[in-house]
């Protein structure tokens, strides 16, 4: 996937801000919290993750996400969070 398709939605950019954020959440908590349906939720986790930058722990049925800190790509986003919050 292009950079412009990863980082031209809003609502992916919501979701990388608050799982900066707070670490690690499940599908449930991100919609929830951004107010949004748990369908899209997921299918921009799914999106996320594909591109390396998140990582899904699954635990039963519980799926949590998290950056990949092994990921260059989820430490340029970290980093441009970062800098952009400040």
């Amino acid at each position: 996937m292009e950079l412009e398709a990863v980082f031209s939605s809003k609502s992916r950019m919501k979701i990388l801000k608050l799982i900066y954020k707070l670490g690690q959440l499940n599908v449930s908590d991100v919609a929830r919290r951004l107010k949004m349906n748990y369908a899209s939720t997921s299918e921009h986790l799914k999106v996320l993750e594909s591109e390396g930058i998140l990582q899904e722990r699954t635990y039963g049925r519980v799926r949590m996400y998290r950056f990949n800190e092994g990921s260059v790509k989820a430490k340029a986003v970290a980093a441009l969070i970062e800098a952009w919050e400040k």
